[in-house]
């Protein structure tokens, strides 16, 4: 491990008094000359900021804020009592002065994260903080100085990632072990950021006619008896590219085929248990509602929420794409051009592809392994009587 060494030239941190930008470059990291370190807020976030450097400002104004003694125990107590807590509730509720300064700057910090993320004003808040590791308990417990680091991207090819102490100073840490010093992660909630996400997806998809429409069950004679679907019985991946610090994978599919219209749509399945990589899960879950579909055939695309991920730019990513293709009378698989839509750029440290299941029938039945061989799930047909 080694100190004071800088790991953007981006402009991060702020004085809660003078919301001014303080440019982070160099060897040194130390709050400016005159600033109380614990008086450090999050910076203001415009909607161009990216989640990673949003958490990373956040990061650096939490460990000054750390200075404080008395809120430096408070955010300790919540570290140990939880596995993450939201940064938007510990500094409202702070009974520490540092605490409650660092509230206004984590409320524009959560808006510039939903920002970012398209997700509208209304998400609430999705930071939050908790230890990296949960070896790390003993030794914060036993009164050790954390450090504290925004949940570094495991795609850029970085071997190393920088937390910050009390004093702004920063610290290069291994990417592939624990370190033997308490680290608080600041990331954010992902699987309500998934949730709020789909919602998006599956308005704008909407709009442009690809996704929930009025064309439901209810418009569907064939629906008068119930719905016919496949369900998941069993599900398992083998990789989704979590290292110690990152967590629970926050998994979605996006289900494709033509609708009854004949035009390509898009239906989000939020899969918040898969969390864990070679593991089985035993959802049941509904995977496709075929009383939607004008083919028996249609197509899964696996994704995993990995950071900066944009859902309204995923979403007209994937309209201005799938608006192109016409039907032929006979059904022709999406789930390459709707993994064409996504741009290049998106495949670091963003939607992370994880498997793709071709040509689901609605008389797929047993195990399907994912193209991509990372994947696989048991599947069965499941009518849905009417109530």
């Amino acid at each position: 491990m080694s100190t004071s060494t800088p790991l953007r030239t981006a402009l991060i941190g702020v004085t809660l008094a003078a919301t001014a930008l303080i440019p982070l470059q160099g060897t040194a990291l130390a709050a400016p000359s005159g600033t109380d370190p614990a008086a450090t807020a999050a910076p203001s976030s415009s909607p161009s900021s990216s989640v990673s450097g949003i958490e990373d400002a956040t990061a650096l104004a939490l460990a000054r804020s750390l200075a404080d003694p008395a809120w430096s125990r408070e955010v300790r107590g919540a570290a140990l009592a939880a596995d993450s807590v939201g940064l938007g509730r510990l500094t409202g509720d702070a009974a520490a002065a540092a605490g409650r300064k660092l509230a206004a700057g984590i409320t524009e910090a959560d808006r510039g994260v939903a920002a970012a993320k398209g997700l509208g004003s209304g998400t609430g808040s999705l930071l939050r903080v908790g230890l990296a590791d949960a070896s790390m308990r003993n030794r914060l417990a036993s009164g050790a100085a954390p450090l504290v680091a925004a949940t570094p991207s495991d795609d850029d090819g970085r071997s190393t990632f920088t937390a910050y102490d009390s004093t702004g100073a920063a610290h290069e840490l291994d990417l592939d072990s624990a370190p033997d010093r308490p680290v608080y992660l600041v990331d954010i909630d992902g699987a309500k950021a998934v949730a709020k996400g789909l919602e998006v997806i599956d308005r704008t998809l909407a709009s442009k006619g690809l996704g929930r429409t009025a064309q439901a069950a209810g418009t569907n004679p064939a629906a008068a008896s119930g719905i016919d679907t496949t369900r998941i019985d069993s599900v398992r991946v083998s990789d989704v590219e979590e290292p110690f610090f990152k967590g629970d994978a926050e998994i979605f599919t996006l289900v494709t085929g033509f609708g009854k219209d004949g035009t390509p749509r898009v239906d989000t399945v939020e899969m918040p248990y898969l969390n864990d990589e070679d593991t089985t899960y035993y959802p049941g879950q509904i995977l496709v509602n075929w009383c939607t579909y004008k083919y028996d055939m249609a197509d899964a695309v696996m994704m995993e929420d990995d950071g900066d991920t944009n859902y309204q730019a995923l979403a007209k990513a994937i309209a201005a794409v799938l608006l192109t293709i016409t039907d032929q009378g006979a059904y022709i698989p999406l789930a390459d051009a709707l993994l064409d839509a996504i741009p290049t750029s998106w495949w670091t440290d963003d939607p992370d592809y994880v498997d793709s299941w071709y040509t689901l029938a609605r008389t797929s039945s047993g195990l399907r392994n994912g193209a991509a061989g990372n994947g696989w799930m048991t599947v069965s047909p499941y009518h849905v009587p009417e109530l």
